[in-house]
């Protein structure tokens, strides 16, 4: 797998390059390189890079991720009622 600049995790600004230097030099899960690297771990807690991390240690290792500890999401730091996003009060 070619190292490249592209961002993967747009929270943490993790590249593809970062990504696959560790996983080279870590031979880990794909939790292991989540926690190397932040990535997975900023405010949308994983939802638009997980499974790109998941691709990342596939292709790097050859063996599809193991779930026995996954990859959780994370619910977002305080719930906000659609009152507040939208502005008007009742």
């Amino acid at each position: 797998m070619e190292s490249h600049p592209l961002i993967i995790c747009r929270c943490e600004e993790v590249t593809l390059a970062e990504l696959v230097e560790t996983a080279q030099a870590y031979p880990c899960t794909a939790r292991e390189l989540k926690l190397r690297t932040r990535a997975g771990m900023g405010c949308c807690g994983g939802r638009t890079c997980r499974t790109l991390i998941d691709q990342v240690i596939q292709q790097v290792t050859g063996q599809a991720p193991s779930h026995t500890v996954p990859l959780g999401y994370q619910p977002p730091i305080r719930p906000v009622s659609f009152q507040t996003l939208g502005g008007q009060r009742a």
